[in-house]
């Protein structure tokens, strides 16, 4: 899998020139989708299909700074799934290769109804696709 890049924008900042903390919840949700995507299971496709995948918890530890224009590189992980509970992990790194955030984020799939999908029975490719990417 590529990783996702994304460019510090001027507005991601604040008075102080420093990427605002809440950006870089919004740039794993990028890098998530693009990751999605290269799987070939792109967002749109899920929910075309009836499921949609909630964010159930969020942990980010925060490396270092960024600024603006700052390069950051987002490396995308399946850490675990086992059918139920999707685990990604996320390392974003500057230009010259430094830490600046650790993420961890985890997620279900639910159709619209809200009761939980079975991507095993379901959807048993997308599920393949996942196990594939577990801890590579």
């Amino acid at each position: 899998m590529n990783a996702y890049e994304h460019i510090v924008q001027y507005y991601e900042t604040d008075k102080m020139g420093i990427t605002h903390h809440s950006n870089y919840v919004r740039w794993m949700e990028e890098a998530r989708i693009d990751f999605l995507s290269q799987l070939g299971w792109d967002y749109a496709k899920l929910e075309d299909l009836g499921v949609i995948s909630p964010v159930i918890s969020v942990d980010v530890k925060y490396k270092g700074s960024t600024t603006f224009s700052d390069k950051i590189r987002i490396v995308v992980k399946v850490l675990e799934w086992k059918g139920v509970r999707l685990k990604i992990g996320y390392q974003m790194t500057d230009e010259k290769d430094k830490t600046v955030c650790e993420a961890v984020s985890e997620h279900c799939f639910i159709n619209k109804e809200g009761r939980p999908v079975r991507l095993h029975q379901e959807f048993p490719d997308f599920n393949a696709a996942l196990l594939e990417q577990v801890a590579q």
